[in-house]
């Protein structure tokens, strides 16, 4: 009798680590879909030194969007950070509204979403993984939170903005 025991304990442990590993194998296309779309926002972000509201918008619908991320959507968040280390200030660069001209002459510079070229920005993608396993009928699921950054430098000069003569 405790032989059969220990083979039904056996054949339970078993099937648990088979669908961990599994789970697992869903876990690196999606953790390499998060890299893959913060090289993409990083892209842009270089192109105009911030991130348009546009672009923001855009860059979370596709990820809101993708099958693989539909189950925990509320739960990504994207973050782009003026992120140089000469400078203290961790500024958001995302554009908060697309209406205003900030090449204004009214607008002060620290108002504006951008920095001038060759500062570095930090794009962080925050998502949580459904860690999910389902044994007879009921479904057991705990919440990874897995985030990737990457740094990038701006590229695009603005004439509006003081700048360092190299």
């Amino acid at each position: 009798m405790q032989g059969i025991a220990k083979a039904i304990l056996i054949t339970i442990i078993t099937s648990i680590c088979i669908l961990l590993f599994v789970n697992l194998a869903f876990f690196f296309p999606w953790y390499l879909t998060l890299v893959t779309e913060t090289y993409s926002v990083s892209q842009m972000v270089a192109s105009d030194n911030y991130l348009t509201k546009d672009n923001y918008e855009t860059s979370m619908e596709r990820l809101e969007e993708r099958p693989i991320f539909k189950d925990k959507k509320d739960e990504i968040e994207l973050t782009v950070i003026h992120d140089d280390p000469d400078d203290p200030r961790k500024t958001s660069a995302v554009e908060e509204d697309n209406t205003i001209d900030y090449e204004d002459e009214s607008i002060p510079d620290s108002a504006k979403p951008y920095w001038q070229r060759g500062k570095q920005l930090r794009i962080t993608i925050n998502a949580v993984y459904p860690l999910t396993v389902t044994l007879w009928g009921k479904k057991y699921e705990r919440e990874v939170p897995v985030s990737f950054s990457m740094i990038t430098t701006g590229l695009k000069h603005y004439k509006d903005l003081p700048y360092d003569k190299y």
